[in-house]
């Protein structure tokens, strides 16, 4: 694929999920007007939306239509909006800007912002569990919505954030660090190529197994990139501030391993990330285009 056909592509599924989350997000007319205006205001913000993306290219992959993926793509967006919500809280990161502007509880205030987070997640769950444009049988809605839950919980993202916290000062392995990322970043960009599989009848485990493969790779590949962006990035571009997680004396994988090695460590699981796509063919092409796109990407 082209770099014009690529970014074409990534436009139009951004526009796709945002009028998705348009229809689904309350109006920030009709009380509580406040929360709702913060609800907007975290999920509208722009972004890269990397996990909407990644359903909609599965889908694809797997010879699902579109259509079918509005659902699980704005489900999986509200739970990271929410993450990003409260990840930015004076108690977690503490900071003041994400995706270019000020975070929510900076533009509203902390009390506001755990609210708006508190209603996303069970607004993402009313999607999987509601939305007709899936298609979906009673028994895949539940699939999903477990295989959601697990991810987002204290076995996948919000326990990869206790973790994450659990090591600010200290020096751990490579290895330790691999399973923070792996859950806290990792399992939703897993969930968000698996999500797609439940729709499948009858299931395939074997696109399953190997698009999970994909997924865990470019998962971390994706955080190591993150790292090196904020060592190396500007603020103005990335849209958070840079060097935020060296100056909260977090282990961050440029620390670990330098810079040069954690870039060869990001481009080789991709390249392995590649290899598990082999079973789809072209037809997995968005998904190669994406894990590219995950370690050349500025921002």
């Amino acid at each position: 694929m082209s770099d014009t056909t690529i970014r074409s592509a990534i436009a139009d599924r951004v526009r796709r999920v945002e009028d998705a989350a348009r229809r689904w997000l309350p109006d920030a007319s009709t009380p509580p007007t406040r929360l709702h205006e913060a609800m907007r205001y975290a999920v509208l913000g722009g972004g890269k939306r990397l996990r909407p993306q990644l359903v909609y290219a599965s889908g694809r992959a797997l010879g699902l239509d579109s259509s079918r993926l509005d659902g699980p793509a704005v489900a999986l967006e509200f739970i990271h909006a929410y993450s990003l919500i409260h990840d930015d809280l004076p108690a977690m990161d503490d900071d003041d800007l994400r995706r270019g502007r000020p975070t929510t509880h900076r533009a509203f205030d902390e009390a506001t912002a755990i609210l708006a987070g508190d209603a996303l997640q069970p607004l993402a769950f009313l999607v999987l569990g509601t939305d007709t444009t899936m298609q979906a049988t009673p028994s895949q809605r539940l699939h999903m919505t477990r295989r959601l839950a697990e991810a987002a919980g204290s076995r996948g993202m919000v326990g990869g954030q206790a973790m994450d916290l659990d090591q600010v000062g200290r020096q751990p392995d490579v290895a330790t660090i691999d399973t923070l990322h792996g859950l806290k970043t990792g399992r939703l960009i897993e969930t968000a190529v698996l999500l797609p599989t439940d729709l499948l009848d009858p299931p395939d485990p074997d696109a399953q197994a190997a698009l999970s493969g994909y997924g865990r790779k470019i998962g971390l590949a994706f955080q190591i990139h993150d790292d090196v962006l904020d060592e190396t990035g500007d603020s103005s571009v990335i849209g958070k501030t840079a060097g935020a997680d060296r100056a909260l004396d977090k282990p961050t994988y440029p620390l670990l391993l330098g810079l040069d090695a954690s870039r060869k460590r990001a481009a080789d699981l991709v390249e392995s990330a590649l290899d598990s796509l082999t079973p789809f063919g072209e037809n997995a092409d968005d998904l190669r285009a994406l894990a590219r796109h995950v370690i050349q990407r500025e921002k």
